[in-house]
């Protein structure tokens, strides 16, 4: 329970009132509310991010991870140098080192079941190319909400809104990612689908790898498409402007029935995992908005028999059915809208209402789809292992042998034999 103090019409107290009436008439000014301040994220797998842009540092907590996982900073660093900055010419030009430090958690190489923290330390912050910020909002940020919401707001880097915040998301989701391998195999995959109008063509979702991904600096495993990506990107940076793109994730080898009906489909997570990142426009999973357009004799998923396994021969579904996991691939798309800080002239307002003009500065991506792969892969990833916790935890305790085992206890005591359903367990 927190406690949330309430504005209230200011007043004028009387001086002849005792304290203990003061006391009384301010208790009234708070009220208690259940509330939460949207830094952590996930239900048995929960992932706490903190710190801004130019502190000292940003990181996570993560709680809820099984013990035992063999674990330790290259694990997490790997994943970290994916998504850092200052990688290519097509990336913001900030340099840090992102470099990971495993606070608690891990003992002797592996997870101890406990809290674990992580920190990365910022390391190279120009506060100064934000002074035009701190008076005048950039049209289309955060700068002008943030205001609205706390009348107060870090001007540097943008704070909490900034994509550096994401770095906790990201060492989570390798943790998630190791965690996923390790249980059931699954594997997370993203890359770059679009950028503006230019889009991938001839990609395998069941065969590009990573090594596929990583080939180029924009992170389309399709080298032609890649190619008109990054001459795309530079023509814009070279014009002070942004862009936007599209990044796609496939999900292989998904247990079957994560998720749940009605309020927590397991698309419904994803799509609230996938729109929480920062400049995220757009969600689609399987057919998407396309699949409005087909008949149902034409969208429906045909079941077959392979190798004893149910499976179906198309995927429009995106390996989602009913909002629980069918053991297709889980392939979703993601829109990501051009970089709000560009170095363009453009009309705006100050923080006192008057109108402006702003030509912003800083080091900012062209384009976010790059760095943004590794991202969407951490909170897929951390979706998934989450409800693979919650899915053990409702439906795999009782096995077929100890559920056969309770019927003929209950069966013995009907007949006045002595009961020992503890023993099933």
């Amino acid at each position: 329970m927190h406690i949330m103090h309430v504005r209230t019409r200011r007043c004028e107290w009387n001086g002849s009132v005792d304290t203990k009436e003061r006391r009384r008439r301010a208790s009234r000014r708070r009220v208690a509310v259940s509330a939460g301040y949207a830094n952590t994220f996930g239900t048995s797998f929960r992932v706490t991010t903190f710190g801004e842009s130019h502190g000292k540092g940003v990181g996570c907590v993560i709680d809820g991870c099984p013990p035992r996982l063999p674990l330790n900073e290259k694990d997490l660093q790997k994943e970290l140098d994916r998504r850092r900055p200052g990688q290519s010419i097509i990336t913001t030009p900030r340099k840090e080192a992102d470099a990971c430090e495993i606070l608690s958690g891990v003992v002797d190489g592996m997870t101890s079941g406990t809290p674990i923290a992580v920190l990365v330390r910022n390391k190279d912050q120009r506060s100064k190319d934000y002074s035009e910020m701190s008076v005048a909002y950039r049209p289309s940020h955060a700068d002008a909400t943030y205001d609205y919401k706390y009348g107060v707001r870090a001007v540097a880097g943008g704070g909490r809104s900034s994509a550096r915040e994401t770095i906790g998301r990201v060492a989570a989701g390798a943790v998630a990612k190791k965690l996923l391998q390790a249980v059931a195999g699954t594997e997370v995959l993203a890359f770059v689908s679009e950028v503006k109008d230019i889009k991938a063509n001839n990609i395998d979702l069941d065969k590009f790898s990573m090594e596929d991904v990583e080939a180029n600096m924009v992170r389309c495993p399709d080298p032609e498409s890649a190619q008109a990506m990054i001459d795309q990107i530079n023509q814009v940076r070279n014009r002070g402007e942004s862009c936007g793109g599209v990044v796609t994730c496939v999900c292989r080898n998904v247990p079957r029935g994560l998720g749940a009906p009605v309020f927590d489909k397991l698309e419904a997570d994803l799509a609230k995992a996938a729109m929480s990142l920062p400049a995220t426009k757009g969600f689609e999973i399987g057919s998407g908005f396309a699949g409005s357009r087909m008949l149902g004799s034409e969208h429906n998923d045909e079941f077959y028999m392979e190798n004893g396994i149910v499976r179906t021969r198309t995927n429009r579904s995106g390996g989602v059915q009913g909002g629980i996991s069918n053991g297709e691939h889980i392939v979703i798309r993601i829109a990501f809208k051009p970089t709000s800080t560009i170095a363009v002239k453009q009309q705006t307002v100050t923080r006192e209402g008057e109108e402006t003009e702003l030509r912003a500065r800083g080091r900012h991506d062209p384009c976010v789809v790059p760095r943004a792969v590794p991202m969407v892969e951490s909170m897929v990833a951390l979706v998934l292992v989450d409800h693979l916790l919650q899915n053990h935890a409702q439906c795999g305790l009782l096995t077929d042998e100890m559920v056969a085992n309770v019927a003929v206890e209950e069966e013995h005591a009907e007949e006045g034999s002595p009961s020992s359903l503890a023993g099933a367990t």
